[in-house]
């Protein structure tokens, strides 16, 4: 049997290029505010990326937070929020300027007191807060609208549309000017990340005004996989030349490259990975693996024979 190397091994220099952080996200054209996530020493691809997401959004909510309160003219709120069904310990932060109308907050039974921070111009109203695993906190300007689940630890950046239906699960970073509609668990969206109607994205990355149809989604578990009990699930393993790596998880959704499209009704398998400008077209099933950049996948049945057709008959 062939080696399969342990891909948290692997020196960064020494990363297929299929993998690395540079072969999809271009921050010196699009800087990115939470670039970082990607400097880490421990950080070699985009897949120990995807893995390091907790520990990033923990660390930048639990350093932020207190800084951001003592230099803001803001509003506190303890345990409770006017209008809104409250339960729990939390702590909500309001910067002048914000609206911050949520329908329920539920916060933490222990002794933690996770918070949110809403900044100016932000609206949040009629939607479900929930602080009792982390802290979020909601970018300049961003709209959380009324029927949105929003998880701690978050970090939603600025100018977001966050629309009616959303469920972010928690460790979820967004950039700048996205806009979201359907689910989301441990997964980083880039600035301008279109993904605007209902669909799912697991443990994955997507790049610059990356876009989802209606109905797209990431598988981020083989089907398989799903029949085992969690601890003797298998690590998904990725072909690379003549070298087998082990991501070191069951795990991974896709990673989608600056500019890359999939279309309705698509789905990826986990393990998928699309390089810059990479189009997929609608109802395609997309097998895990490298495509693009600057390539077009097409599914085209009736163009091509795969669809059977026969009489109908009364």
């Amino acid at each position: 049997m062939a080696e399969v190397i342990p891909l948290k091994t692997v020196p960064k220099a020494e990363v297929p290029a299929e993998l690395r952080v540079e072969t999809y996200f271009d921050f010196q054209a699009h800087p990115f505010a939470h670039q970082a996530l990607f400097e880490q020493e421990d950080i070699n691809c985009v897949c120990t990326a995807i893995r390091a997401i907790d520990g990033y959004v923990t660390g930048w909510l639990d350093q932020n937070l207190p800084a951001l309160r003592e230099q803001k003219n803001v509003a506190v709120y303890t345990d409770s929020v006017p209008g809104a069904a409250c339960i729990g310990r939390f702590e909500a932060i309001v910067e002048e300027g914000a609206c911050f109308r949520p329908g329920r907050v539920i916060g933490g039974e222990n002794e933690s007191r996770w918070t949110i921070h809403v900044a100016a111009g932000a609206s949040v109203t009629g939607c479900d807060i929930y602080l009792d695993k982390g802290s979020i906190y909601v970018g300049e300007g961003t709209s959380v609208e009324p029927g949105v689940g929003l998880k701690g630890p978050a970090i939603i950046g600025s100018e977001n549309e966050i629309r009616q239906g959303a469920y972010l699960r928690g460790d979820v970073i967004t950039g700048d000017g996205c806009t979201l509609r359907g689910e989301l668990k441990n997964a980083v969206m880039l600035d301008k990340a279109n993904f605007p109607h209902p669909s799912y994205v697991g443990d994955s990355i997507c790049g610059y005004m990356s876009h989802f149809g209606n109905q797209a989604t990431a598988a981020n578990l083989g089907i398989f996989e799903g029949l085992r009990v969690p601890a003797e699930r298998k690590n998904i393993l990725l072909r690379i030349g003549a070298k087998t790596y082990d991501l070191g998880t069951p795990k991974m959704g896709i990673c989608l490259g600056d500019y890359s499209q999939v279309g309705c009704n698509s789905v990826s398998d986990p393990g998928t990975f699309l390089a810059p400008k990479t189009i997929v077209y609608s109802l395609t099933r997309i097998a895990k693996g490298f495509y693009g950049p600057n390539e077009i996948l097409k599914n085209k049945p009736m163009d091509h024979g795969v669809i059977e057709r026969a009489a109908f008959e009364e």
